[in-house]
């Protein structure tokens, strides 16, 4: 995960707050070629994010990190809510 991606799965993780646990797990950008879509997309293809679009809004995508995103975009120090992140069977 390259430093911009880090910085876009903590922003949808909400992160950092002072309780070190995300808060929700969402991204929602414009589709085409600009550098947060563009970015999202990469960590789509890595396995680190899906994706749907939005109905409601044209041109709209919303994005959401897999497992495998969240723990490479969080520190040591922080964890991932239960409810967004169960945990594995």
């Amino acid at each position: 995960m390259t430093p911009t991606q880090k910085k876009l799965a903590r922003h949808a993780l909400g992160l950092p707050n002072r309780n070190h646990t995300s808060y929700r797990n969402c991204f929602v950008t414009p589709y085409g070629p600009h550098s947060d879509f563009t970015a999202w997309e990469e960590m789509k293809d890595l396995g680190f994010a899906e994706r749907t679009e939005l109905q409601s809004r044209i041109n709209t995508v919303r994005f959401w990190l897999t497992r495998k995103g969240a723990m490479a975009a969080i520190d040591p120090n922080e964890k991932l809510d239960s409810e967004d992140f169960p945990h594995p069977h």
